[in-house]
């Protein structure tokens, strides 16, 4: 039984050292030299989060490795809570690295095999107190691709029993499935369980067979979420929740336009920005756009979990792109 304070958010699912080049537009076979950074999709959202002054935890788990160290040490700079991450004998904390291609190719390269310790989460092991306490609890598709992981995320959502801002976040990786059908699946397992989907076109055609905005937001809504949020890329985002007479109530934000440096964590730091607005109760459309400017400010930095954006930047560039308008 968990005895400690409700956290706001908590986050469950991947962890890892991202190792960025520091070179654009070459190779990983050319590259000289690479920063070393906390990375995992579940952990930047946790960092982004409490970067808007959050408590925020992580439920993950690592390699009883030296980068294992360091994620521990990395989760404290940033003010995350590690309590609820975990060794793994015999398995290795992952890597992945990536090439940055400015403005909008970024390919990564994930080393999990045979399999990542973010995966090896266990049910009998989750704090279900906490997880049900917390004021957001975010889980990615990531997780419901193996097992034990998969079955721990099902515990965890039969604890928080659909209680409000329970987040399922669609980023899909096709290398980490043996399908997109088994994705489909998976997902579609999922949906009733939660409260706010978020994904992208690509990602709704997994979950729901729509890559159409509005028949994405649609479909979505139709299998058991309360809101749901696609991310349309260059037209911006858009959010869709149930109007009390049964119709759909759609709200659609522009892109907040910037320089791209490297678009890798861009989506995270619209998540950690999404989970504070949704705390915050603000309404939906302040939301996304808070939500946009964040993601905007990450992919204007080169690493993603260190360039997540202070409460006080993703205002100062809103006001910025208020006054050019």
């Amino acid at each position: 039984m968990s005895t400690t304070a409700a956290l706001d958010v908590v986050t469950m699912g991947r962890v890892g050292v991202d190792l960025y080049p520091l070179q654009d537009d070459v190779g990983l076979e050319d590259v000289e030299t690479f920063g070393k950074y906390l990375g995992g999709s579940a952990t930047n959202v946790a960092v982004a989060a409490a970067r808007h002054g959050r408590a925020t935890a992580v439920v993950t788990r690592t390699g009883n490795d030296a980068f294992g160290r360091f994620v521990h040490r990395a989760l404290a700079g940033f003010g995350v809570s590690d309590r609820f991450v975990s060794g793994v004998e015999g398995l290795n904390t992952p890597l992945a690295f990536c090439e940055i291609y400015p403005p909008d190719h970024f390919p990564l390269l994930f080393y999990r095999q045979p399999t990542a310790p973010d995966l090896q989460i266990r049910a009998e092991e989750l704090d279900l107190d906490a997880i049900r306490d917390a004021g957001v609890f975010w889980t990615t598709v990531t997780g419901l691709s193996e097992e034990p992981s998969r079955g721990a995320h099902h515990a965890a959502w039969a604890a928080r029993a659909r209680k409000p801002l329970t987040v399922l976040d669609l980023d899909y990786r096709p290398m980490f499935w043996a399908s997109p059908q088994e994705a489909t699946e998976q997902v579609r397992r999922a949906l009733p369980h939660v409260t706010v989907a978020v994904g992208n076109r690509e990602e709704c055609e997994v979950a729901v067979g729509e890559t159409e905005p509005r028949r994405a937001a649609e479909a979505l809504l139709a299998a058991g979420v309360e809101v749901a949020i696609v991310k349309q890329g260059p037209k911006g985002v858009l959010g869709a929740t149930r109007n009390p007479d049964g119709g759909t109530a759609f709200v659609e934000v522009p892109p907040t336009p910037v320089a791209v440096v490297n678009g890798l964590g861009a989506g995270d730091g619209f998540g950690g920005a999404l989970c504070h607005g949704l705390l915050a109760g603000w309404d939906l459309e302040r939301t996304l756009r808070f939500a946009n400017a964040a993601g905007a400010i990450v992919a204007t930095r080169r690493e993603c979990s260190t360039a997540m954006p202070f409460t006080s930047e993703v205002e100062a560039l809103l006001e910025e792109v208020a006054a050019r308008a």
